[in-house]
């Protein structure tokens, strides 16, 4: 049901009516509210499932990836696809909602940890530069996939692949 939920959010935004999440996952309407009793609910097990999703992946990239760099490359899309699948999400964190307001803090504490993983073991293979914070490049990444919606000619992957590219040692 959450990847049902991702993927109509997706295409329709977080306000797209329950039915069409029903439809996408193949159950009745009544099976979603049993799960989700708001749509607030809803909404934050779909953060939190892709969190955790974009969380496990760095170490198994790590562990599979040629290089470190390639592993990070790899995790900035992984993270990058996260950012830009929030369509509508921003607004529903604005909300008075108490149950968001944890979900900054919970991304940050998941995916920090991740993020300096990779930055570390790429630095020291020595294919990036030593200095880089995790969490100025998850804002970096973050402030890129910014308006992504509004123009179709941004194309915010594109600078991405700049930016990870601008992190690599001079040969």
């Amino acid at each position: 049901m959450l990847d049902a939920a991702a993927a109509v959010f997706v295409t329709s935004g977080v306000e797209a009516p329950v039915r069409d999440i029903a439809a996408e996952a193949g159950v009745g309407v009544g099976t979603i509210y049993r799960h989700f009793p708001t749509r607030a609910d809803l909404i934050i097990a779909v953060y939190r499932h892709q969190v955790e999703a974009c969380a496990e992946a760095g170490p198994a990239l790590l562990a599979a990836g040629p290089t470190p760099h390639a592993a990070l490359s790899q995790w900035i899309n992984l993270f990058v696809d996260f950012l830009v699948t929030k369509h509508g999400l921003a607004a529903a964190l604005q909300s008075d909602n108490a149950g968001f307001e944890t979900l900054h803090a919970y991304f940050l504490d998941r995916l920090l940890p991740v993020c300096t993983q990779l930055l570390d073991a790429a630095a020291a293979s020595g294919e990036i530069r030593p200095d880089i914070q995790a969490y100025e490049l998850m804002r970096g990444v973050g402030n890129l996939c910014v308006g992504t919606h509004n123009d179709p000619r941004y194309d915010a992957r594109r600078l991405v692949e700049l930016l990870i590219a601008g992190l690599r040692l001079p040969s």
